[in-house]
């Protein structure tokens, strides 16, 4: 009866002995603890950020694709103002007249008219729909392109990206794709370059040639390079001297094997998709000297060389310094 009538006041002094017990328990054995996990140093608020990766079932359906700020991602309507022509179209979204023409159907630059809508294609070149039979391959032939330019632009999909397999129904970009049988508006375009023989100094005097072969990509936003292609797959030089900063394929990217040279002076050169690489890291190389055969390995579809020029960070276009 006295324990009930004093159940407050015993209550009381039972839960504050009990608590500091536990905390005093707790201090103790803390040290034990910690020793029994690693990294117990380590500051949870400076771990790294991992995104996690959403499988396809659980994504949101409402989230959008995020665009590239350097280029559009699709096909889109235009409607004609007063005072516009094919030409100042063509100039105001960067693309040929020719392109213009035929995702239109135009039959002269003189048959357009203010209200009328056309179809803007992303980049310079033709839009194809798959049929059944057709390949990237295929595609690049028929409007006098090159597959690798099918596959390097960044919105064309693929239901399988090892072989670049279409799906049948699906409109991929040709970039610059002529459409067969046709005259050209703009022909100059169409001047397609071969590289002097490997080894040959530029004008400069300070880059060579890391290749010989036709030039079948140039320097685009999202092809931040040249592409040299030549079937027989002569071999890659250091297009000037330097250190060896990355030699092989070390990481699975679609770059293949490659190579990349500090030159010392605010230049890196990157030399991508090779069979083989002649060099290791941290080797220096002269400028001319044998680093690799051109190949056709990551992400391409035939023998050729992938050639970047990196300044000061930035990249810029090979043909500004090897022209």
């Amino acid at each position: 009866m006295a324990l009930y009538r004093q159940r407050g006041k015993l209550a009381r002094r039972l839960i504050h002995t009990g608590m500091a017990g536990i905390a005093a328990l707790g201090i103790s054995i803390a040290p034990v603890v910690a020793q029994e996990f690693p990294g117990r140093d380590v500051d949870p608020w400076n771990l790294p950020f991992t995104t996690p990766v959403l499988s396809l079932s659980n994504a949101d359906t409402g989230t959008q694709t995020l665009i590239s700020e350097h280029g559009r991602d699709k096909i889109f309507e235009y409607e004609i103002k007063e005072g516009d022509s094919v030409s100042s179209i063509s100039q105001k979204f960067d693309i040929s007249e020719d392109t213009i023409r035929w995702q239109n159907n135009l039959k002269s630059k003189e048959t357009i008219k203010a209200g009328q809508k056309l179809e803007i294609l992303p980049i310079t070149g033709v839009s194809h729909k798959v049929q059944k039979g057709d390949t990237v391959y295929s595609i690049s032939k028929k409007y006098d392109s090159v597959p690798q330019a099918v596959v390097d632009f960044p919105y064309n999909t693929f239901t399988n990206y090892e072989t670049f397999e279409l799906a049948i129904g699906q409109v991929i970009i040709v970039p610059d794709g002529i459409k067969p049988a046709e005259i050209l508006w703009n022909p100059i375009a169409r001047v397609r370059q071969i590289t002097p023989d490997a080894g040959t100094v530029t004008a400069l005097g300070i880059f060579v040639w890391p290749a010989n072969g036709s030039i079948t990509q140039n320097f685009v936003w999202y092809h931040k390079g040249v592409d040299i292609a030549n079937k027989s797959t002569p071999a890659v030089l250091a297009a000037d001297s330097g250190q060896v900063t990355l030699a092989g394929w070390p990481d699975g990217s679609g770059y293949g094997n490659r190579v990349i040279i500090d030159h010392g002076n605010g230049y890196k050169t990157l030399y991508a998709h090779l069979s083989r690489v002649f060099v290791t890291q941290g080797q220096t190389v002269n400028r001319g000297d044998r680093i690799g055969q051109m190949g056709n390995t990551g992400r391409s579809t035939g023998p050729h060389l992938h050639f970047e020029v990196i300044k000061d960070g930035v990249h810029i276009n090979p043909l500004s310094i090897l022209r």
